[in-house]
């Protein structure tokens, strides 16, 4: 049930966020005086509609997301009235269709940074010093923090009746204790630790430790686990020892910040966002393959993109764990996602229309400087076929994320 209502409430969050789009799209266009026509949360038959001024408002069946009808976009439209011909967005300078056209992006991005302010506040923003590959958590110091438990077979999963105790907790070691040797072979990193505990036999070993810097050794049961190699969590597995313990890593996670704080802790995140963004954009094209396997029946790797069915599915999953941290990041990223991808120049996107936009002016301009008649405006008709061709794309790899996301989700925690 609490999976349920969180894809709900991941749902509806997407279904705010775009409407918001598209109000950003309304109310720059009308505070320009441009003429805008309808205003719908939707898509399909009308369930519900008012009109104001010049603009209809109003609900459609399909809560997919929304649109807004600005006159006159581009000079081609045909169902323009001759009396708002002077109000015909295309009409208008280029830097307030930039404005108005981006939006949308700017809309989205402006969500994600009131979330992220409200969290850097509330419970922090992650900490970039923050250990974020395998080489850098193997380099830590051996700080332990004790888990309540040890889970025999090859499994991410939360304790359960008649799983043995973990060991160092029954050899009374305590979170935070550094180890520094095991059967009398140094540890100087969490890699060297795994590298030694799983190269000595299960049973009786002795563990040196530094607590509150005072140095002493306990006598500890080392447990029998099936483990696949360090370095290769896909290999066969194997039995191995385990010391029945994790890593305290030793800066925190997150970082939270004050009212004050929070504006430059934001600022310094969103950099972060941003580049993580482009890099993630950057491997679309690369992951197809992957997707296609997951469909196929393959090994879903958690790297590949995902669909707004996927996204909720995480949602639901992050509410139905008590994740909140989780949700509202997914919303962020969701957000920083969406806001770039809108802006990038290929037609029928936002950034399309911003790219003619700028090419007519700049194009105006050149042949000024040399003499030559102003061409005029971009045809859009002739920019169909890759308009149709960007529709195309898109729609396949939407339609193969979603496939993936029914078939073969992404999960982000043990089941």
């Amino acid at each position: 049930m609490a999976n349920l209502l969180g894809v709900a409430l991941f749902a509806l969050a997407i279904l705010i966020s775009v409407s918001l789009h598209e109000a950003g799209h309304m109310l720059t266009a009308k505070a320009f005086g441009m003429k805008v026509t309808r205003y719908f949360v939707g898509f399909g038959p009308t369930l519900w509609s008012f009109r104001r001024g010049e603009t209809e408002y109003g609900v459609k069946g399909i809560p997919l997301g929304g649109f807004c009808k600005i006159v006159g976009m581009t000079p081609q439209d045909d169902d323009v009235d001759p009396a708002d011909e002077p109000r015909a967005m295309w009409r208008y300078p280029v830097w307030k269709r930039t404005i108005v056209m981006s939006a949308g992006s700017i809309t989205h991005f402006a969500l994600a940074l009131v979330a992220l302010w409200i969290m850097a506040v509330s419970v922090g923003l992650p900490n970039p010093k923050f250990p974020g590959t395998e080489q850098e958590f193997l380099a830590e110091p051996a700080v332990v923090a004790l888990a309540p438990c040890v889970v025999v077979e090859n499994a991410n999963r939360a304790c359960q009746p008649g799983d043995p105790a973990s060991p160092a907790a029954k050899a009374q070691l305590r979170d935070g204790d550094r180890i520094t040797a095991v059967n009398g072979k140094p540890v100087n990193s969490w890699g060297d630790m795994l590298d030694v505990v799983r190269a000595t036999n299960p049973g009786t070993a002795t563990v040196d430790y530094v607590r509150d810097g005072v140095t002493a050794a306990a006598t500890v049961d080392l447990a029998a686990v099936q483990r696949p190699p360090l370095g290769d969590p896909k290999g066969a597995t194997s039995s191995v020892s385990a010391l029945g313990v994790a890593l305290r890593p030793s800066t925190p996670q997150l970082i939270e910040y004050g009212p004050v704080g929070a504006f430059g802790g934001t600022a310094d995140f969103t950099g972060t966002m941003a580049v993580q963004t482009a890099h993630a954009m950057q491997r679309i094209p690369q992951k197809v393959p992957a997707l296609w396997t997951a469909i196929t029946g393959g090994e879903r790797d958690v790297d590949t993109p995902i669909s707004v069915v996927g996204a909720s599915r995480l949602g639901g999953e992050a509410v139905a764990n008590d994740a909140w941290y989780t949700f509202f990041m997914l919303f962020v990223s969701l957000n920083f996602f969406i806001g770039v991808f809108n802006l990038l120049p290929l037609l029928p996107l936002d950034g399309g229309h911003i790219a003619i936009a700028w090419f007519e002016r700049v194009r105006s301009w050149l042949y000024g400087r040399i003499g030559r008649a102003d061409p005029g405006r971009v045809d859009y008709l002739k920019l169909m076929p890759i308009t149709y061709a960007v529709i195309l794309i898109g729609g396949v790899f939407t339609l193969l994320t979603v496939t993936a996301d029914v078939v073969n989700p992404i999960t982000l925690f043990p089941r």
